[in-house]
C-alpha cells in the first residue's frame, strides 16, 4: 500500500491513510481525505478557502479515477457545492458520462442530495474586489461586469500566484491504484475556465497494473501534453517510474508558446515506489507520503528540475 498527496493535503491525509490501513477501498479513502481539504478555509487553492473567478464567483473542479476499471468521473466549474470530489465520484458511479460542467454539474450535485451553500468567504471577496479597483478605471468599475474580460484576464494575476490543486494517489490492500483531485482553479480565472484537474489523462490518471500520476500548478501545460497519462503509459511500455516521470517532464520542457510556468508532477507505481518532481515552480515544494511501515504520513520535499 501507498498514499501520496501534495502539500495542501494536510487536513485529510491522516484520514485517507487510516482508511487505507483499515482495508477500505482506495478510491473511497482518497475522497474521504480530499473532502476534508475542500472544507478547510486556510487552504487557499481548494474548496471553501479558494479564490473566485474574475466575476467573484467560486467554481470548483475535481476528478477521480478507478485504476481497476479505468472508469473516471469529473466535474468542472461547479458552483454552490463544496465537496466537488464527491460529486465527481458519483458522476463515475451513476452516469454514463465522465465529465459534467457548469449548470449541469450543479444540478447533478443537488440531485444526489447535496445542498447549495455560500462558497465565497469574505476575505476572498474583499481581496477580489480590491484587485478590480486597482486594475479598472472608475468608469469601467461602474460598468463591471458588463465589459470585455479577456484583456483583464491577462493583467490580473492571482493574489498569491495560486494555481494549485490537491491531488491524492493511493494503492489499497487489494492492489487497486486510484487517483483523486480537487481545486478551486486559477484565481481570477476567466469564467468557465477548466485546467487539468478535471481532465483525465492531463491532471490525473490511474491504472492498477502500472501506477498513477497527478499534476498541480499550471494545468494549461499538462492539458497540452497529457502529462498524467504519459507517465502511466510509459510504465506500461516498460519504463521505470523515474524514467517515466522524466519523459513527461521532458515533454513539458519542449512546449513553445502559450502560457508557460511551473508544474509539480506526483506519481506512484504498482511496486510501492513514488516520485514527486518540481518543474520550474519557485521555491521548495512539499508533499506527503504514507506507507504501512510509517506511524503517520511524512512530509518530504519534491525533487527540483529547472
Amino acid at each position: 500500500m501507498i498514499l501520496l498527496a501534495n502539500s495542501e493535503a494536510w487536513p485529510g491525509i491522516n484520514q485517507s491513510a487510516e482508511a487505507l490501513a483499515r482495508g477500505e477501498n482506495g478510491l473511497d479513502a482518497l475522497v474521504e481525505g480530499i473532502s476534508r481539504v475542500e472544507r478547510e478555509v486556510t487552504v487557499r487553492s481548494v474548496g471553501y478557502g479558494g479564490w473566485p473567478n474574475m466575476l467573484g464567483v467560486m467554481e470548483f473542479d475535481a476528478g477521480v479515477m478507478d485504476g481497476n476499471t479505468r472508469e473516471t468521473g469529473a466535474v468542472g466549474a461547479l458552483r454552490d457545492v463544496i465537496p466537488a470530489a464527491q460529486v465527481a465520484r458519483e458522476v463515475m458511479r451513476r452516469l454514463p458520462h465522465t465529465l459534467l460542467t457548469g449548470d449541469g454539474a450543479r444540478r447533478f450535485a443537488l440531485e444526489i442530495g447535496l445542498k447549495p451553500e455560500e462558497t465565497l468567504i469574505e476575505d476572498s471577496r474583499k481581496v477580489w474586489w480590491e484587485r478590480l479597483e486597482k486594475e479598472l478605471s472608475p468608469e469601467d468599475l461602474k460598468r463591471f461586469p458588463e465589459l470585455p474580460l479577456a484583456s483583464l484576464s491577462r493583467s490580473v494575476t492571482d493574489p498569491e500566484r495560486v494555481r494549485d490543486t490537491t491531488v491524492f494517489l493511493g494503492q489499497d490492500k487489494a492492489g487497486g491504484i486510484h487517483s483523486a483531485t480537487s481545486t478551486s482553479g486559477w484565481a481570477w480565472k476567466y469564467p468557465g475556465r477548466l485546467g487539468d484537474s478535471p481532465i483525465a489523462g492531463a491532471g490525473f490518471y490511474a491504472d492498477s497494473r502500472y501506477g498513477a500520476a497527478a499534476c498541480t500548478h499550471t494545468g494549461e501545460m499538462t492539458v497540452r501534453c497529457g502529462t498524467a497519462r504519459t507517465v502511466v503509459l510509459a510504465m506500461k511500455l516498460g519504463y521505470s517510474l523515474a524514467d517515466a516521470v522524466k519523459l513527461a517532464i521532458d515533454e513539458l520542457a519542449e512546449l513553445k508558446g502559450g502560457f508557460l510556468a511551473g508544474v509539480v508532477l506526483h506519481a506512484i507505481d504498482a511496486h510501492g515506489n513514488h516520485e514527486v518532481v518540481n518543474f520550474r515552480c519557485p521555491g521548495e515544494i512539499a508533499y506527503w507520503i504514507w506507507q504501512p511501515s510509517m506511524s503517520a504520513p511524512e512530509r518530504h520535499m519534491a525533487k527540483i528540475i529547472k
